[in-house]
């Protein structure tokens, strides 16, 4: 990683959509091979524009990573209820621009989303990744998360 990197993390902007949902492309990683992948490109630009469409909303926020002068990731955020009751900080979103790798952005944005949810009073972050996402599972691991649900799923012969 860059030490010499600096990341400033504000909340997204008006003026700052257009680059975000360029980043949208990148959260198509790790999705099962058997998903439509133009069906599953435009699933992902659409929750960056729910996102940004609700930020101002209470208790949501989108975040953004400037990097050199230039957006480098965005990171959403929401409470989320739990089965059990209990309300979480949801991480909807994390992305990065491919160019900022390694240079601290992704971390500066969960530092952030930490600090979001603390102050909410929130005591847990969850989020969701593609089983075939190693290098963000691994990411995610080295932040402390821990793999709490697996989804399954099957192919069926439809009948009609």
């Amino acid at each position: 990683m860059d030490k010499a990197a600096h990341v400033d993390i504000r909340p997204a902007r008006a003026q700052d959509h257009a680059a975000l949902l360029a980043l949208s492309p990148r959260l198509t990683i790790g999705v099962a091979p058997w998903r439509d992948p133009d069906r599953v490109a435009r699933a992902v630009r659409g929750w960056i524009e729910s996102s940004l469409g609700s930020a101002s909303d209470e208790g949501h926020a989108v975040l953004v990573a400037v990097l050199d002068g230039r957006i480098a990731g965005l990171v959403s955020l929401g409470q989320w209820e739990h089965f059990s009751g209990e309300v979480d900080a949801y991480v909807g979103e994390l992305v990065t621009d491919g160019a900022a790798e390694g240079r601290g952005v992704g971390r500066a944005l969960m530092a952030a989303a930490e600090e979001w949810a603390a102050e909410r009073g929130l005591a847990r972050i969850t989020l969701d990744t593609g089983i075939r996402n190693d290098r963000a599972r691994r990411f995610y691991a080295a932040l402390g998360f821990e793999e709490e649900d697996v989804r399954l799923s099957k192919r069926v012969q439809p009948r009609a």
